[in-house]
């Protein structure tokens, strides 16, 4: 799932961080995990992840807290805006994943399935009949569901 010309361009709320993604993404997702909820004070959040050698800064580079071991979650130290989510992607090397609602083009990067669904908040469920993980989707594991889950699925 890429934007036409394999390229795409976001930034933050004022401005001050504009940065632009190359090649296709690795994942494009939504993510309920409490982390990712804190992070953007959002029910889901919709990520789309590219190995860092992808992402570049055209102005200055968003400040990263680090969440946990690991994990360092950016956002632009003017107006606040969260940014990404970065870490260790694996086989595919250090991973950011940006918030979709940070890019120009939204709209061009469709999130593919749900993971860390188990940790959703109880009243939250979207509409679509994407596949969910109740944890990370590893390749190993089956999602659990294919549709909204009911508050008794948790």
């Amino acid at each position: 799932m890429s934007t036409p010309s394999n390229k795409a361009t976001g930034g933050c709320l004022c401005g001050a961080i504009r940065y632009q993604v190359s090649g296709l993404p690795l994942s494009t997702i939504y993510c309920h995990c409490s982390s990712c909820r804190k992070h953007t004070g959002a029910p889901v959040v919709a990520l789309v992840g590219f190995r860092r050698d992808q992402v570049s800064y055209e102005t200055h580079a968003p400040k990263v807290y680090e969440s946990s071991p690991g994990v360092g979650r950016a956002f632009c130290d003017q107006c606040g805006t969260p940014l990404t989510w970065e870490g260790d992607g694996g086989d595919d090397g250090p991973l950011v994943e940006i918030l979709i609602s940070t890019l120009d083009n939204p709209g061009a990067f469709k999130p593919e399935y749900h993971v860390h669904h188990g940790e959703r908040i109880s009243w939250f469920e979207t509409s679509d009949t994407l596949p969910r993980y109740r944890v990370w989707n590893d390749g190993h594991d089956a999602p659990y569901l294919h549709a909204p889950a009911s508050v008794t699925d948790k």
